[in-house]
Formats: structure tokens, sequence, C-alpha cells
């Protein structure tokens, strides 16, 4: 099994400490597990702008890195036969949607996949309500599709997370934030991650900074939303403390980086089991590609609940290889597996830069160093 040598750990810090230097961000983390083992946790810069010096052990926002936790949670009530890929959503949620509608047939595999055709709506600006469940359940059961379900993928930004949340507390009987904590985060020793902050804990999170994008050479149009406007808005306790599971995942590159070590080993790591090997090679599995993504305007792989890889200048490196699986955070974040090399890695940032050419080009670069220096 390939191993990251000591010089190796060393080159590898040299490039993570650059992006510091050269300003990308105020702080960050980078973890590495490599058969099963935590080899890399480096941590550096600050808390924000006039912040304290970020540790191992520092919170930050997750934004999407949030998505594949809830997905996690659906397969594992998939595994115990509460729900199938196949049903109809309105099998276990019958106010979804009305009777012999498009809408209706929209499967639980099609909202894992991006290809539900519910992308976004008027609820996604209404940030006001997301913190009330009871809203976020009427938004989704008052939506209709901006594609016909099932022929277009189409990134859920935001609405993926209310989706799958809602089937998990259908089917669970728990608040999505209990049940992914309970049987994701706490059997795995994610100590330090959460689905938004609980009433009892600190809002110790590091501050978010939207950078302006000084990239030249991709399409204007592509990729989500405006950094500064996404860090003013994450930066407020109230969204940090609202339950939304597509995009306020509260947590460290350590754990994230361990959830993806359990996923590459086929989902079981130190005697815990999260999903079995078969669940986990079809929720990694490629499900719905396209070259234009009907919300990102650009090429994607969608596993159920991941991305996948071996797409051209993707997030993964730029030899990544499509059984590579993992999600990107708005240009902050970014964490991934690599069953063949049994690796998990994570990213996370408090600099939010624009969200295609210039993020997956900095968090590239540090996958491919540690795909390189492990075949060295």
């Amino acid at each position: 099994m390939p191993q990251l040598s000591a010089d190796a750990i060393e080159q590898l810090r040299a490039q993570f400490d650059r992006q510091l230097e050269v300003g990308l961000h105020h702080g960050a983390q980078l973890a590495v597990y490599v058969d099963g083992d935590l080899v890399v946790d480096f941590a550096g810069g600050s808390t924000g702008p006039d912040g304290d010096e970020t540790t191992p052990e520092t919170r930050h926002v997750l934004f999407s890195c949030t998505k594949p936790f809830v997905g996690v949670g659906l397969h594992q009530l998939v595994e115990q036969g509460e729900l199938d890929y196949d049903d109809r959503v309105v099998e276990h949620w019958p106010e979804f949607a009305d009777d012999g509608t498009q809408k209706a047939s929209i499967t639980v595999r099609q909202v894992l996949s991006h290809t539900a055709g519910l992308p976004f709506g008027a609820f996604d600006e209404q940030y006001e309500s997301w913190g009330d469940w009871d809203a976020v359940v009427a938004a989704m059961e008052d939506i209709d599709p901006v594609f016909e379900p099932g022929t277009t993928p189409a990134y859920h930004a935001i609405n993926y997370g209310w989706l799958v949340g809602e089937l998990i507390r259908r089917c669970s009987g728990q608040p999505v934030e209990a049940y992914v904590a309970e049987n994701v985060f706490e059997p795995l020793g994610m100590d330090h991650t959460g689905i938004g902050l609980r009433d009892d804990e600190p809002d110790d999170v590091a501050t978010l900074a939207g950078y302006e994008a000084f990239e030249r050479c991709h399409d204007v149009d592509e990729g989500l939303d405006d950094p500064a406007a996404s860090a003013g808005a994450f930066n407020q306790e109230a969204m940090r403390r609202a339950v939304i599971p597509a995009a306020n995942g509260i947590g460290t590159a350590r754990d994230m980086a361990r959830f993806y070590a359990c996923l590459a080993n086929g989902g079981s790591l130190d005697g815990t089991q999260l999903l079995t090997e078969a669940t986990v090679d079809e929720a990694t599995t490629t499900h719905a590609e396209t070259e234009s993504d009907g919300t990102l305007s650009r090429p994607a792989r969608y596993g159920l609940g991941v991305w996948t890889g071996g797409l051209a200048a993707d997030m993964f490196g730029a030899a990544s290889k499509e059984r590579m699986f993992g999600h990107a955070g708005l240009g902050s974040s970014f964490g991934w597996a690599d069953p063949e090399l049994n690796v998990g890695f994570a990213l996370v940032t408090n600099g939010i830069r624009d969200e295609s050419f210039e993020h997956a080009a900095r968090v590239g670069q540090l996958s491919d160093a540690v795909r390189l220096l492990l075949q060295d």
C-alpha cells in the first residue's frame, strides 16, 4: 500500500503553506488518511481577518460538503429496508406531490443524483425561513419542477438537503440533524462536526471572507453565487444555528477526511461500519452525467449523494479517475475518497473564492500533490 514519506509530507506542507502566504484565504486545514491512518493534519493562518490562530480543531462552515453526510444517512435507511432508491418520494411523503402530476414521478434515486428537476425555486431566496423546518417542508411541497424529472442533471444546491432531510425524518422518525449525528458522526468519532450549531454550542466557527474573483480564463456565468454575499450570510449566527442539510455543516478537515477514509475503505473504519461495501459501490458509481449542468453550466458527474471524478480540470485533480468520489463546498472546501489508494482527503478554508475555475485550480493542486506523492 502506498504511503506518504516524511519528505513527501514536508513537501505537501510547503504547498499548503504557500496558499496561505499568497492570501488565498485567512486560515485553512488539510487532513489526509492513508490506509485508515491519519498521516496529514495541517492547520495554518487565522480564523478570520482579525481572528485567532487556526488549529486542527477550529470548526468551519462546510457548505455543500455537508451533502454526503446526509446522503450516507439516507443510504443507511435504504440498507435497513425503510425505503428503496427507486421508490417515488410520494410513497414516503404523500404531501410532496399530487397524484398523476409530473412531480409525483420523482424518485429517491433522482433526488440523490440531482436529476429530480427541482434545482431551484423561490424558497432559495427566503433566507429568513430556512431555520423553520415546517416552512421548508411546505416550500418543497409547493415547488414545481424546472425540468422534467429524470431528464436533466442540474445541481440542487439547497433543495437537495431539504428533500433528503425530510425523507430521513419521514423514514426514521428523527430530525435529520439528530439522525446523522447519532448514526454517522458519533459512531465514526467525528466529534467536531454537526449540521448547524445546536442551542447549547458556542458560535466558535471561523469567520468567512469573500474574495473578489481574479481569474481571467473562465465563463463569468459559470458557477454559483457571489463570494462576499455568501460569506456575509453564513457569518450570521442565525444561519449557523439553522438546519440546512445541503449547506451548513459545521466541522473540521480532520473529521471530513475520516469520513472519506471510511468510505474509501468500503464503508468501515476502526471497527465502525457506516455502510456495506455494496452500498458504497452503488452510491459512488456515476448515475448522471452532463456536459452542461442545468444549474452550474459546466460538466458534472453525480453518484448518489456525491460527485464522481475523471473530468478534465475537476477538483479531484488533473489525473483523477471516475472511481474517485467526494464533494465540494462553496468556494471554500473539498473532500474526496480514492478507493484504489485507500485515501481520504479534506481541505477546509475560511476564504470563499469563485466557485469555478479558481476554486478548482487551488484544490486540484493539493489533490494532485497527495496522489503523486503517494505514488513516488
